[in-house]
């Protein structure tokens, strides 16, 4: 297991240095710099010239590529040129936020999905299949801002049930906390429960055609042990292979939600990079998040082992 843990972690370094190189690059391909935007729409050339030369823009691209790879490697991401602050201190000042709403995401979307895929599954061809597989559509291809912004007239402004923005940290009040995640934890978690739930209705109708499902089923073994545990426990692997996945593209893909329910994590401060074109900190959360989902996609393989213990690592 640990040979088999170091040789993933080799194989993503090379997935951190191209995510650090398009990171760098592509959003020098926008229109303006960090200097432009600091000194806004007056300014004069010796001016920018001086803060190019402060920050080390003045110099080639592939220079300041390896100067900035060369500080990551020793676990510096760089300064804020806006605000002085270190990008690891301020990623991780507003990483809570963001952990927090993709785990409430993915549980919602576990408690929602995991129970309507087995139903879907069992009943196969019956109502309720129809049923589940309409939800499933429903959500992929309703767009997140659009659910978030139903919920937040809905639940906040029709029937005022629930704040329709900001944060509240968990350590202030608990409830609050709660109250204020729940709107965008749905808005998010929405599309993954549609995923998921339909991998689950999939996996569950590949194991219940198993010899065994059936021999157990033939023996009279009661419902919720034929389904649960003959069926459901290997049904587990490609539905924790895409739950895995989505929570990666949750952590990245959180900007929207954040944006529209005011809340303070790494997605808004993303969008505040790229308007401030804040090369550093921009970059420094583009790598954090990548470092993440290769994390979170180990931590997956991992758990292979303990769904099916015949999975064996080299």
């Amino acid at each position: 297991m640990l040979k088999y843990t170091l040789n993933r972690l080799l194989i993503a370094l090379p997935v951190l240095v191209g995510i650090s190189i398009i990171s760098f690059f592509i959003v020098r391909l926008v229109p303006g710099d960090t200097v432009t935007a600091m000194l806004g729409a007056h300014y004069s050339e010796e001016e920018a010239q001086a803060l190019r030369e402060t920050y080390g823009l003045d110099q080639s691209l592939v220079t300041q590529y390896a100067l900035w790879i060369g500080n990551v490697v020793r676990g510096d991401l760089g300064q804020s040129a806006f605000t002085g602050q270190p990008v690891l201190a301020a990623i991780l000042e507003r990483l809570p936020v963001t952990v927090q709403l993709v785990a409430m995401s993915v549980g919602f979307a576990l408690l929602m999905a995991l129970p309507l895929g087995i139903l879907a599954a069992v009943r196969r061809g019956g109502p309720g299949d129809f049923s589940v597989t309409f939800l499933g559509l429903l959500g992929i291809s309703v767009p997140g801002f659009w659910l978030g912004t139903l919920l937040i007239l809905g639940f906040s402004l029709y029937l005022g049930w629930l704040p329709s923005g900001g944060f509240i940290m968990w350590s202030v009040d608990p409830v609050e906390n709660l109250r204020h995640m729940i709107l965008p934890a749905l808005a998010l978690g929405g599309a993954v429960a549609a995923v998921i739930m339909r991998m689950t209705r999939s996996a569950m109708l590949d194991v219940l055609g198993e010899d065994y499902v059936k021999l157990a089923r033939a023996k009279g073994m009661p419902p919720r042990v034929w389904i649960l545990k003959h069926a459901f426990r290997n049904a587990l692997i490609p539905v924790v292979t895409i739950t895995g996945i989505q929570a990666g593209y949750l952590l990245g893909g959180s900007v929207v939600i954040e944006q529209i329910f005011s809340l303070p994590g790494i997605g808004m401060l993303s969008l505040q990079a790229i308007n401030n074109r804040d090369y550093a900190l921009l970059q420094g959360t583009v790598l954090f998040v990548g470092v993440c989902f290769v994390l979170i996609n180990l931590l997956v393989d991992l758990l292979y082992a303990w769904l099916d213990p015949r999975i064996k690592y080299g």
